[in-house]
């Protein structure tokens, strides 16, 4: 009979998330990065910080570590460029950690054009419930891939804007830039 014998703390190896922080022009933003895919691009700053973390490390068995990696850097250039009007489509890697609901409302979310909102009620419709409006509004504000997966360019029945994790200047400013406001909407806010 052969043993073999395991080092494990060679073997052990700590499965983390690379968050840095991106200053952008509408708040503070967290990038987070695992395995060469974007996990977190999300408000520094919100009520959710404490359960989306929770959830992302929970669902990945992973730690965040502040370190930056080539997909930062990648990303926060997009989100430049997203800013300066020069870009309308991101292109990085990117892995939901959610449900298999919260998944589908975020795929969902990335099929609204740039310049363009919807509805909760037509986003329901769309994803083939509308009587799920309430999960799919608790969905929307669950995602923790702000900008690149566009739950800014949701908004209520009558087009008036609603919550937002980033906050509600912070959505306006991001419908400003892709010019999908419409005037009845900011005499709204």
């Amino acid at each position: 009979m052969i043993r073999v014998t395991l080092d494990r703390k060679a073997n052990f190896r700590m499965k983390t998330i690379s968050v840095h922080e991106f200053q952008s022009p509408v708040g503070a933003l967290l990038i987070g990065c695992y395995q060469h895919e974007l996990v977190l691009c999300d408000w520094k700053y919100r009520k959710q910080r404490v359960l989306i973390d929770k959830r992302i490390q929970q669902g990945l068995e992973a730690d965040f570590i502040e370190e930056i990696v080539p997909l930062h850097a990648e990303v926060m250039e997009q989100l430049k460029e997203y800013f300066k009007g020069e870009r309308k489509t991101f292109d990085v890697p990117i892995r939901f950690v959610g449900s298999d609901f919260q998944q589908k409302v975020w795929r969902s979310l990335c099929e609204i054009p740039y310049g363009s909102t919807k509805s909760y009620a037509a986003l329901s419709e769309c994803l083939g419930n509308l009587k799920a409006i309430r999960a799919v509004a608790s969905a929307n504000g669950a995602n923790a891939i702000s900008i690149l997966v566009p739950c800014h360019r949701v908004v209520g029945s009558s087009g008036e804007l609603t919550g937002y994790a980033g906050g509600l200047p912070a959505k306006k400013k991001l419908l400003q830039i892709e010019n999908s406001l419409h005037s009845a909407q900011l005499e709204m806010f």
